[in-house]
């Protein structure tokens, strides 16, 4: 699978947990947690492998607008992972707020994808030819596979990644 595949797969498997997660109510508190666990835990894997192997091949492929975009999409991982998901790790599960954050993340998380998939993976594809973005989706799906393992091993001894 290449880069690009890989990484619209994973967009798909986040919406669509985020999208169970908007639908379930205030009552499915043990659902709502579990949900928020394993949409941290895909999130982690997705955006390390994007940061550590695809943005900066993207980036070194391309120009000044490239470098822009690598920025921005930065940016939209730091708000996503590291200031509104831990915000909603520390909202009850049973609350209106939770709901709220919940929203507000599957939003940022929709337009970062909307970004990716609209320009930077169009780029992508015309800066990298088929043989980089297929090398380059071997070693993320490679990376992916460390960083969902670790996560389990972590879970599996209680601890959260946030």
């Amino acid at each position: 699978m290449d880069a690009i595949q890989l990484l619209k797969s994973d967009h798909k498997e986040v919406k669509d947990l985020l999208e169970e997660l908007s639908e379930t109510t205030s009552r499915a508190v043990k659902r709502r947690a579990e949900l928020i666990d394993t949409i941290q835990h895909k999130l982690h894997a997705h955006t390390t492998i994007e940061e550590e192997i695809f943005y900066p091949a993207y980036r070194e492929a391309g120009g000044k607008e490239q470098e822009k975009m690598y920025y921005e999409a930065l940016e939209e991982h730091r708000a996503a992972e590291d200031l509104v998901l831990p915000d909603l790790f520390k909202t009850e599960p049973n609350s209106e707020k939770f709901s709220g954050r919940a929203k507000v993340l599957k939003e940022l998380i929709e337009h970062h994808i909307e970004e990716e998939e609209g320009d930077l993976f169009k780029q992508a594809k015309q800066l990298l030819d088929k043989a980089t973005l297929q090398s380059l989706g071997e070693s993320m799906a490679e990376r992916k596979k460390e960083l969902l393992a670790q996560g389990k091993q972590r879970k599996g001894n209680g601890a959260r990644d946030n």
